[in-house]
């Protein structure tokens, strides 16, 4: 019998976070590359892959601006996230050929905002069959690359793609 081991996600899953200040404006601040997972900066906005991903390929889009509610960001930061969303879409079709996307955001902590101060969208490539009964029994994502890999791959295409 195999083992599948996902240490990364052992904090995660037993809830131990720290408490060092809003994820997303901590990622904004630090410099860009595999250990913060950003991989494009745009005027308004960022790009970042998710640590904890549904799937290869999870990106999100992230406002600078320290927002809970949408409607709270100025209009060149709602345009440039559509613009930016579409790019990540049309890249995720070049790189992993998914068979569809979910794509949206989740505003507040009912709705199921994992941080709910600070609004984001997600990018999630989808495939048939790719949800299966470890994410249903073991709380546990099956995900055939890398973080890593991941990043290489989206950042080389996001920079060859006008």
């Amino acid at each position: 019998m195999g083992h599948l081991w996902t240490p990364w996600r052992k904090k995660y899953v037993q809830g131990q976070h720290e408490d060092q200040g809003c994820i997303f404006c901590l990622a904004a601040a630090a410099e860009d590359g595999v250990e913060n997972l950003v991989f494009f900066r745009g005027m308004n906005n960022y790009m970042i892959l998710n640590r904890y991903p549904y799937t290869n390929g999870h990106l999100m889009c992230v406002p600078y601006a320290h927002e809970e509610r949408l409607e709270d960001l100025d209009r060149d930061t709602r345009v440039e996230m559509m613009d930016l969303i579409t790019k990540a879409e049309r890249v995720l079709k070049e790189v992993y050929h998914p068979e569809g996307f979910n794509i949206g955001m989740n505003l507040g902590e009912i709705a199921g905002a994992g941080v709910a101060e600070h609004l984001h969208m997600h990018i999630v490539p989808r495939w048939a069959g790719d949800t299966n009964f470890m994410t249903a029994v073991g709380s546990t994502r099956v995900l055939p690359e890398s973080l890593v890999e991941t990043y290489q791959r989206v950042r080389l295409a996001w920079e060859e793609m006008d």
